[in-house]
């Protein structure tokens, strides 16, 4: 096989379910050789299954799992081409740095100049210089994670599975070691699946994020594309920070008709996304916060107008929060700090506009069709 198809996974069709409850559903997914790939989303979504399915701890109830093209059923964890870190990270604790990360190569009967050799080269790698014969009880908690990742690369699988294994740190240790694992999985070329529920973390880190929801896949694709472009409303509102404004369409045609809270709004037929909307259709029209313009002066002819008040300003250094009341619902807008408008101040009436090229409308969530525009009535 070409070496560049090393580390490369095939999900087609595949489902889990337990009894009579299915936990996975139908999940197609390809990921290429030497990326950095997510699976996002709320608990009980499904991610850690599909992780633990890749890894061979479980088995899927329908459908196949390929890795580097070899269909994996009946194949045990310990022969797969993977490596595993996870939030329990079962070190050894009687044993040093330098003894962990060995363990795996001298269960494998490596040469000891080698092990030598490749361990240090990993100690280097995750950034544990000098601290070989250190204990583990004498780590940090960031360390100690180090520690695992190393000792599943020095055996150099094509895949690296990651179960959340960032969720217990700290904050600003977190971030670091954010940052320290996308270095090393861009040197490496090793293929990671990272599991985790945080949007941010996932935004940060991956080449593609796979966001899940009820153990299905909602959408694939590239951070940038999963915050601009959502495939729905489960993804925009997972996704980022979004106003939503229930609405109801009035008319289809180059441009879609919405009546809201505030009044009949018109957005081009391209803000429609994962769903062919109808007259009469309840809908969900959404702006990301950085989208939304508030001022008290001229609004541009072609932005849409909401009267509004402002309700508070939320400093975050270079950014402020202005928080909104508008059509009916609070609306957040975030603008740059300096460019605030410093003639408002909570309490006093603005203008809330934005380009109609800006926003998206989707079909509601199902069960939540009840509270759009026009039906509570």
């Amino acid at each position: 096989m070409n070496e560049r198809q090393i580390g490369a996974i095939r999900i087609e069709a595949v489902a889990k379910s337990y009894g009579d409850t299915e936990v996975l559903s139908a999940v197609d997914l390809s990921i290429e050789p030497g990326s950095f790939v997510t699976l996002l989303g709320p608990s009980g979504c499904g991610k850690t299954t599909l992780l633990r399915l890749i890894a061979g701890f479980i088995s899927p109830s329908r459908g196949r799992i390929c890795i580097d093209g070899t269909d994996m059923a009946g194949i045990p964890t310990q022969r797969r081409p993977i490596g595993m870190v996870f939030q329990n990270l079962a070190l050894f604790p009687h044993l040093n740095v330098f003894e962990n990360i060995a363990y795996g190569l001298q269960l494998r009967h490596r040469p000891k100049d080698e092990i030598a050799r490749r361990v240090a080269q990993f100690i280097e790698i995750v950034g544990l210089a000098g601290l070989g014969e250190r204990r583990i009880a004498q780590l940090s908690g960031g360390q100690k994670q180090r520690v695992a990742l190393a000792r599943s690369l020095v055996l150099e699988p094509s895949i690296l599975l990651l179960d959340e294994p960032l969720s217990a740190l700290d904050l600003q240790l977190r971030k670091q070691l954010q940052v320290a694992l996308k270095d090393i999985q861009r040197k490496l070329g090793t293929t990671f699946v990272f599991v985790t529920h945080d949007q941010e973390e996932a935004t940060l880190m991956s080449d593609t994020i796979v966001v899940m929801s009820q153990g299905r896949v909602q959408q694939v694709a590239n951070p940038s594309t999963i915050y601009a472009a959502p495939a729905n409303l489960f993804v925009a509102k997972f996704v980022g920070e979004l106003n939503e404004l229930p609405a109801r369409v009035t008319a289809v045609g180059t441009s879609l008709a919405l009546q809201t809270e505030a009044g009949e709004m018109r957005v081009p037929a391209s803000a429609a996304q994962g769903f062919t909307p109808a007259v009469g259709d309840a809908a969900a029209l959404c702006l990301r916060p950085e989208s939304l313009v508030v001022s008290s002066g001229e609004v541009p002819a072609h932005h849409v107008r909401l009267p509004a008040q402002l309700v508070d300003v939320i400093s975050l250094g270079p950014v402020s929060r202005l928080v909104l009341q508008a059509a009916g619902r609070r609306l957040t807008s975030i603008v740059m700090s300096e460019q605030r408008p410093r003639d408002l101040a909570p309490g006093s009436a603005c203008s809330l506009h934005f380009d109609p090229d800006k926003a998206r409308v989707y079909a509601p969530l199902a069960g939540a069709s009840a509270r759009a525009f026009g039906e509570a009535a």
